[in-house]
């Protein structure tokens, strides 16, 4: 049993409809999970989605934090982007454990994007970045990391190194289950995460359709001579 955590701030290009297609995703992809929760400091009713408002006003990326909060959540969590796609097998998502998805750009750090804990494993993270989250926000507060952008993934991969605690890698543990968004790409892995531009809503086929929840389109194989 575990629950898939989201996180919708408005006034940006993403809306509930997102939320929902993510769940709808996981739902047909990734039945271990049971629960859905969505932060969010908007209003909107979706089946099976539980909306929790958020408590803080942290702008853009950094209002992830507030899936690390303790007591929100109870057994196995999955932090998930709103921009993932579900196109095949992601059960191993819902496993119980310690694990992240590795920047795709900057080997051994973690991304936010995907991220998994237990209970109130992570709980010291969102505390010690409410107690001063303008410290935190600051570019250069946890010294020299390889990121060109600094968000909440540098600050919790900061905070979890202080702590000793070594999450493994989807892409480690699960070669395969990961894929990144390539419009050239007929046959996407089973979970899609978008970087940069790139997002689900402007995806060309077949992941437009995925994404839609419609049945992929696949192009004809070349006939034979």
């Amino acid at each position: 049993m575990a629950t898939l955590v989201t996180v919708l701030r408005g006034g940006g290009r993403y809306t509930p409809l997102w939320v929902e297609r993510l769940w709808a995703g996981a739902r047909r992809h990734a039945p271990g999970f049971t629960r859905c929760l969505c932060l969010t400091d908007m209003e909107f009713a979706i089946e099976g989605v539980e909306r929790v408002p958020l408590r803080e006003t942290w702008p853009i990326w950094w209002s992830k934090m507030e899936a690390l909060r303790p007591g929100l959540v109870e057994g196995t969590t999955l932090l998930c982007d709103l921009d993932t796609v579900f196109s095949g097998d992601a059960s191993p998502l819902a496993e119980p454990g310690l694990c992240a998805m590795e920047d795709h750009f900057h080997k051994t750090r973690l991304s936010s994007a995907l991220l998994r804990w237990e209970g109130d494993q992570l709980g010291f993270v969102h505390d010690a970045f409410r107690a001063d989250p303008e410290r935190w926000m600051r570019p250069g507060s946890c010294g020299p990391v390889p990121n060109a952008v600094h968000g909440d993934q540098v600050v919790i991969d900061h905070l979890l190194r202080q702590r000793g605690l070594v999450p493994d890698f989807f892409q480690h543990r699960h070669p395969g289950l990961l894929d990144f968004y390539d419009p050239d790409n007929q046959r996407p892995g089973p979970v899609l995460v978008f970087i940069g531009d790139a997002k689900p809503d402007l995806a060309t086929e077949p992941v437009a359709s995925l994404w839609r929840g419609e049945a992929p389109v696949r192009r004809a194989e070349p006939a034979e001579a």
